[in-house]
């Protein structure tokens, strides 16, 4: 399957891009905004992106096997690693979730269609409707493409045409779902335009910019604050900085038949996409009190691993990945081999995973692709006090908790910070109405226009 030129990441790799190139762009997508997408009902939008899910979630559409045919090369993920995302991701995409988040981000479902007013609004004789920015910018990071292609659900959803500007190299899958977009509704894909570039082109960049009315970017704190600086005042900003996550396991968890469960349950987050991103856990903390101790639990949780690989295999690493997972591996077998406070495991003759447990609790940031720290803990309290130094910074909490325990622990977790409190094995699977960092998805996209109509008295 060849994919046409529709995109500027379409183009060879010997194509330079030029300002003039990225501005035009950027004028034919507001036109083809106003043309094709901006009077479209909501009704219709969920219905073109959920039939386009179902596709997706298809073993015999064409741009899914494309997809796991081509993707190990493009992305470092297996093939199994990307089914498993892009089954996650399309999963979550119904027409139940897409109105459950217009509801609870806006109000109503038909908030972007017209006037009108939910029913404390209707009380007070008011009526409001919400809408979108006339060009959206998404500056992705990274080489995880669930993010990307939920901010690309989300830009049509709220009517916006998107220009969506990936990392070097990391186009290919938000390439393909735009194909897959034009594919069944040329009209919308001609609203979308995708893009590649390394970061700091400053002028490719100012061309984006300058044409912007919203700018959604992720990455390091230190990239966002120097895209902040270089927009025009404007230029609505919306930053995803670095965020971290860890898990946490009751004692109450681990007897009987849930101690297996909750070990695969802790594999299954720490797998998925290979542990990138920030939903994925650097930590598990488990409790001293369950049948099974910290280190146990550690231990079972490497088997798993090894089971894992044989089914669904990391991959392969640049150099400098690999070499960095072998260093850290040769400092704990010093360590483990002079205290009994340190233990490790590892796959043989590759640095496919690594499970280290300590009996230091403090937060210990991983270096990802498979490599989880386990710690024993009292209780939750203590958990916290040792990750300290990344409070304000945590993204999620897979939680492993008996029903009666999880509200109270879930409660604890919040007033300390934590964004987002999920069930352990759903870390990187966040639901379609979850809120980014704390934040309303669609909710920070739009502006607001309110009709205060009166009664007529």
């Amino acid at each position: 399957m060849n994919l046409p030129n529709y995109f500027l990441a379409d183009l060879p790799p010997e194509a330079t891009l030029s300002a003039a190139m990225v501005g035009e762009a950027c004028q034919t997508l507001k036109r083809n905004r106003e043309h094709y997408l901006a009077h479209r009902s909501t009704h219709g939008l969920v219905t073109v992106l959920t039939d386009l899910a179902q596709n997706w979630l298809s073993p015999e559409y064409s741009f899914r096997k494309l997809a796991l045919e081509r993707g190990p090369a493009a992305t470092g993920f297996s093939a199994p690693t990307l089914a498993r995302g892009l089954d996650s991701f399309f999963r979550q995409l119904t027409s139940e979730a897409c109105h459950a988040l217009l509801e609870q981000d806006l109000g109503h479902a038909r908030r972007l269609d017209e006037m009108v007013s939910a029913d404390a609004e209707r009380e007070a004789h008011r009526a409001s409707l919400a809408t979108a920015p006339e060009l959206l910018v998404h500056i992705a990071a990274g080489n995880l493409p669930n993010p990307t292609l939920s901010a690309m659900v989300l830009g049509l959803l709220v009517r916006s045409a998107q220009f969506v500007k990936c990392a070097s190299g990391t186009s290919f899958l938000p390439r393909l779902f735009a194909h897959s977009l034009y594919e069944v509704q040329p009209k919308l894909g001609a609203c979308l335009e995708v893009a590649e570039w390394r970061g700091g082109n400053t002028d490719l960049e100012k061309a984006l910019f300058d044409e912007a009315a919203c700018v959604t970017a992720t990455g390091s704190d230190e990239t966002l604050a120097a895209i902040r600086q270089r927009l025009p005042a404007k230029v609505r900003f919306l930053a995803y900085g670095h965020r971290v996550s860890f898990a946490y396991v009751t004692g109450g968890m681990l007897h009987g038949p849930n101690v297996r469960k909750t070990v695969s349950q802790a594999a299954a987050d720490v797998t998925a996409w290979n542990q990138q991103g920030c939903l994925s856990p650097h930590v598990i903390y488990v409790e001293h009190s369950g049948v099974v101790p910290p280190d146990k639990f550690a231990e079972l949780l490497a088997e798993e691993l090894e089971r894992r690989e044989e089914t669904e295999p990391r991959g392969e690493l640049l150099v400098e990945s690999a070499a960095a997972i072998a260093s850290r591996r040769a400092f704990y077998e010093v360590r483990a081999a002079h205290s009994p406070d340190t233990r490790h495991w590892c796959s043989r003759n590759s640095t496919a995973w690594t499970v280290v447990y300590e009996a230091d609790p403090r937060f210990q940031l991983s270096c990802l692709n498979r490599f989880i720290y386990v710690k024993g803990v009292k209780d939750l309290t203590e958990a916290l006090q040792n990750a300290e130094s990344v409070r304000g910074q945590v993204s999620t909490v897979g939680l492993a908790a008996p029903e009666d325990k999880a509200p109270a622990l879930a409660t604890e977790l919040a007033r300390w910070g934590v964004a987002r409190v999920c069930r352990l094995g759903q870390m990187q699977e966040p639901p379609m109405p979850w809120r980014h960092d704390g934040r309303p998805a669609l909710g920070d996209l739009v502006s607001w226009t309110d009709w205060e109509f009166g009664d007529g008295s």
